[in-house]
């Protein structure tokens, strides 16, 4: 099912946006306390939602980014240093609304000597300080292969450690130019061999062009990689500046890419057309968790 910029979406991608006092309750405090939320600057279809249930994935170290992904509404450029009170101000934020799991994502700021990382374990350590109890994923970059950087966000012990792989390998020159598919595979296999007791999760979007047996390369890559954590959802054109989607996948074609990931072996999936990344990311990790007084032993057992 091919389509053109603005084509109408099918049926099953038409949403019902809530709003009301949650949704503005969470849109007023991003606002005044000047941070950004992957759910807006990324137009994800979910922001309705999830504000509405007083939940938002934070996005930090800016607005703009180093690379220019041609699928991603994250706008590239300029950039300023990020601010120093930032993290402080997520983790007030996270417990003004409430939350026990906060998601935690960023620009890729290539800029920078360990590419944000230690922002990033400065913002897990304050919201750890300011919401005792409260676990923390982390959607991160690449960090350029870096491998330090790797270990400074997982010596601050984040509940999950997240890297998209995004799409299949082919399209990497046309989807994520400045990315790079086995380096994004590497990161995940050494956060397993750095800390096995920290899971690892990755997501990948359908409707770019891919092949299923290209679909099936990747979800058996990331397996190998020791990822154990998936979402998959579609594709969806931000602009006219992106790239167009190719097809609309049909909702029972994401059950039946569910069933093939259990089966390979992943511990939870989730896939349909709205999944994205960090969709119900709480609800992932504690049907998986959640009932384990021993996280480390879970984990370490389905590192193998």
């Amino acid at each position: 099912m091919k389509t053109a910029p603005h084509m109408k979406k099918p049926p099953w991608l038409r949403k019902h946006l809530p709003t009301g006092p949650g949704y503005e309750k969470v849109r007023r405090m991003m606002t005044g306390e000047c941070l950004h939320t992957v759910c807006q600057e990324a137009k994800c279809p979910n922001q309705w939602e999830c504000f509405s249930r007083h939940t938002a994935t934070f996005m930090i170290m800016g607005d703009h980014c180093t690379r220019n992904c041609r699928f991603c509404a994250v706008p590239n450029g300029p950039l300023g240093k990020p601010d120093p009170k930032e993290p402080e101000r997520v983790a007030e934020a996270a417990r003004s609304l409430g939350l026990d799991y906060v998601v935690v994502t960023s620009v890729t700021r290539d800029d920078l000597p360990d590419g944000g990382a230690r922002f990033f374990a400065d913002t897990i350590q304050e919201i750890h300080c300011k919401n005792p109890g409260a676990d923390v994923e982390v959607l991160i970059p690449d960090f350029q292969g870096d491998e330090d950087a790797l270990s400074v966000v997982l010596d601050a012990d984040p509940a999950v450690l997240n890297h998209n792989i995004e799409t299949v390998e082919r399209l990497y020159p046309r989807v994520r130019p400045g990315a790079d598919y086995p380096r994004s595979l590497r990161l995940l296999a050494r956060t397993k061999a750095l800390n096995p007791a920290i899971p690892r999760k990755s997501g990948i979007m359908l409707g770019l062009g891919e092949e299923p047996e290209e679909v099936k390369k990747t979800l058996h890559d990331l397996f190998e990689a020791g990822c154990r954590l998936l979402t998959i959802g579609q594709y969806l054109q931000p602009s006219d500046r992106h790239l167009p989607v190719e097809r609309f996948v049909l909702p029972e074609e994401f059950e039946t890419w569910r069933t093939f990931a259990v089966d390979l072996g992943f511990l939870a999936v989730s896939s349909g057309p709205f999944v994205r990344s960090s969709y119900k990311a709480e609800e992932m990790y504690k049907a998986v968790s959640g009932h384990v007084n021993d996280r480390r032993e879970l984990w370490e057992r389905n590192s193998l």
